[in-house]
């Protein structure tokens, strides 16, 4: 092991994780005394929040990634390393990646969830999640090779599994998904076929609760499920899926059982912690939830433990109203802010009041022209909704670059109902399309595409 940082003069904070509550952390410290250093296994930000629309065609990787050494090169004290954290010694403050360590004097632990099967880990080949920019690309893959074969195929009944697009998870990313996939099959590709009616497409959202969208108030809930219904989307509540086999979807509802044959199947339906989590439990005792976040206190630190801060989606922070915050972005940016802010006065001697989350409310886009949009003293639907969705993510995004690359290409869409993105690309493209023994289409499910930049 070669130990990276020697005789470090200053306070050194190393930081896991360039998602939102990493990157804000490091930005708020980017001009103090101290030394800091990011770690994340890839050299990009990404804007989680858009991922959708690179996996339905409307955006490249590239509108929603912004590189983390651009971002932070006028943060002097920052260094950036590209690099998977595998291990961490609290006692002696060190993190370790496979080929070095570094020592630390405080540190910030932000490196998300991944998705959640619920015990049957299986169905991810079969049923991607929606994550990473990977996901995204494979995702849009799946979706256009369907259309594709679709074409191809002479057998009604074949062709029928291939145009059911079946969601399952009714929260923000299903609801997102199901509305720009509807979006496609009724409108933008209506015209590019000569062999099917895309319009015949299924696009299925199921979701186990009463209702899509659980943590809104149940009004704005029914106006999201009314939109995606006049989109074409049928929604099922109460639905949980039992099996995923031979691209059959089996879904119960109550004591009825019913099996789709589906040749695309998303997953939008749970999330676990990375496995940072159980490193952190096993060297420092904390508590885990359920699905693996850390449970931490007031000040987001781990119990015993005052200079090691977990943040963001991995963090169970329970303080506020008994129940854990939402893993939303404004949560990781207002977590990654207080914590530098908390190790500024750590330094000094003092310390901060107890993190709150202040709310400024939740968003979510079913399709064009409409949206739900809950501000806590006003909630509202439909094309005003949609234009306060538009505003706030191209406030958000990361550079200047590409807040305009994005309204640009979200105007452009608009007005021409075109997906310039609509890319079927690597290895697992429609040339790797095959015809098995039993005349049917298969794509191999473990060939990944790779990342666009």
């Amino acid at each position: 092991m070669v130990n990276a940082v020697e005789n470090q003069s200053s306070h050194h904070v190393v930081i896991i994780g360039g998602g939102f509550g990493g990157l804000y952390a490091a930005k708020s410290l980017g001009k103090v005394g101290v030394d800091v250093t990011l770690i994340d296994k890839r050299n990009f930000h990404l804007f989680q929040p858009l991922l959708y629309q690179v996996a339905t065609g409307t955006l490249s990787p590239a509108d929603i990634s912004s590189p983390l050494r651009s971002v932070l090169n006028r943060s002097k004290n920052t260094k950036v390393l590209m690099g998977e954290v595998i291990d961490i010694d609290p006692h002696q403050q060190k993190v370790i990646l496979p080929n070095e360590e570094l020592t630390y004097d405080s540190l910030i632990v932000a490196t998300g969830v991944s998705h959640h099967y619920f015990g049957n880990d299986e169905w991810e080949t079969v049923a991607p999640g929606l994550k990473t920019v990977e996901d995204a690309l494979e995702i849009r893959r799946r979706i256009f090779v369907a259309f594709e074969a679709a074409e191809k195929e002479t057998d009604p009944e074949k062709r029928r599994a291939w145009l059911n697009f079946v969601i399952v998870g009714g929260g923000a990313t299903g609801v997102e998904l199901a509305g720009a996939i509807a979006e496609l099959a009724y409108s933008t590709l209506k015209n590019d076929f000569r062999n099917i009616n895309t319009a015949s497409a299924q696009i299925l959202l199921l979701e186990g609760m009463d209702r899509i969208l659980p943590p809104y108030e149940p009004e704005l809930s029914a106006k999201a499920e009314a939109s995606l219904k006049h989109l074409g989307v049928t929604v099922q509540t109460k639905t949980l899926v039992t099996d995923i086999t031979n691209n059959i979807v089996t879904i119960r509802n109550g004591d009825q059982t019913q099996q789709i044959p589906a040749r695309t199947i998303l997953w939008a339906a749970g999330v676990k912690a990375s496995p940072m989590g159980q490193v952190l439990a096993k060297r420092t005792g904390a508590q885990l939830d359920r699905v693996g976040r850390v449970t931490v206190e007031p000040d987001m630190s781990i119990s015993g433990y005052p200079n090691i801060f977990v943040i963001g989606d991995l963090a169970n922070f329970s303080h506020q109203n008994g129940k854990p915050l939402p893993g939303v972005a404004p949560v990781a940016m207002q977590q990654g802010q207080y914590v530098a802010a908390q190790i500024q006065q750590q330094l000094t001697g003092n310390s901060l009041i107890p993190f709150r989350y202040f709310d400024r409310g939740s968003l979510a886009v079913i399709g064009r022209n409409a949206a739900v949009v809950d501000l806590g003293f006003i909630k509202f639907a439909g094309f005003p909704a949609w234009l306060t969705w538009v505003f706030v993510h191209i406030y958000f995004l990361i550079e200047f670059d590409n807040k305009l690359l994005v309204i640009m290409q979200w105007a452009w869409n608009y007005w021409t109902r075109k997906r310039g993105a609509r890319l079927i690309t690597g290895e697992a493209s429609m040339l790797n399309v095959g015809v098995d023994n039993n005349g049917d289409y298969y794509t191999p499910a473990n060939i990944k595409s790779p990342v666009e930049v």
